[in-house]
């Protein structure tokens, strides 16, 4: 975001008054950590005068050749179809249900831009999550975005989203399937990265879901 020339001092404090978002959203956005929503890339196209496509993709002529208004903007041809999904905390991802949608747009609710490819593959209900603690270090840091799909079924070693029953949050770590147990249930360990801390089991005398398969890693660069 360097390149549309926003101020030398107060970045973040300049983003979240302009754009309405918190000071860590307008943070990693200045870290490159993820990109905005489509509805605030409209907008900033317009502030700074720039092509949406160039925004959004960094291709093409950056400079716009005249300053439409946002709804105007908003169709330009040959712009990516940018996607959102939201950016919920682990006790929202930890009460998902194939059955309905449960994030609703709106009531302050934050939200990242996917590029179209990925947009593509996933399903109306993937979400976003901040990786919280230390137990997948030193692959996943904590403050780390994890673009997740409740709609792809999990293989060994992939990533994934789980919540055992009566925990509040779900958890973040790698799935193992490790068969059936004596009662026909299926048996999974959810694996940390970080050896100092225990591996959990889903079993029949442990019972639990996995909520959704990580299709996209961000990462934080610097600080």
């Amino acid at each position: 975001m360097d390149d549309l020339g926003l101020p030398t001092r107060g970045r973040q404090a300049y983003l979240k008054n302009r754009y309405g978002v918190s000071q860590p959203t307008a943070k990693d956005w200045l870290d490159d950590k993820f990109m905005p929503g489509r509805d605030k890339l409209v907008k900033m196209a317009a502030d700074f005068g720039v092509q949406l496509e160039w925004l959004i993709t960094g291709d093409g002529k950056k400079k716009s050749s005249d300053h439409r208004g946002v709804a105007d903007m908003d169709g330009v041809p040959g712009a990516p179809d940018m996607r959102e999904v939201p950016l919920v905390s682990f006790v929202e991802a930890g009460v998902w249900s194939d059955s309905n949608d449960p994030y609703p747009r709106g009531q302050g609710m934050e939200a990242i831009g996917i590029d179209p490819e990925l947009a593509a593959h996933l399903s109306r209900v993937a979400f976003a999550l901040k990786v919280q603690g230390a137990s997948m270090e030193p692959e996943f840091s904590a403050g780390d975005v994890i673009i997740v799909d409740p709609n792809i079924q999990p293989r060994p070693g992939d990533f994934v989203v789980a919540k055992l029953d009566g925990e509040e949050k779900a958890t973040f770590k790698r799935y193992r399937d490790r068969g059936t147990d004596q009662d026909g249930t299926r048996v999974i360990e959810l694996v940390p990265s970080n050896p100092d801390y225990p591996t959990l089991r889903i079993d029949s005398s442990n019972p639990g879901k996995i909520i959704a398969t990580m299709v996209e890693h961000r990462r934080r660069r610097r600080f």
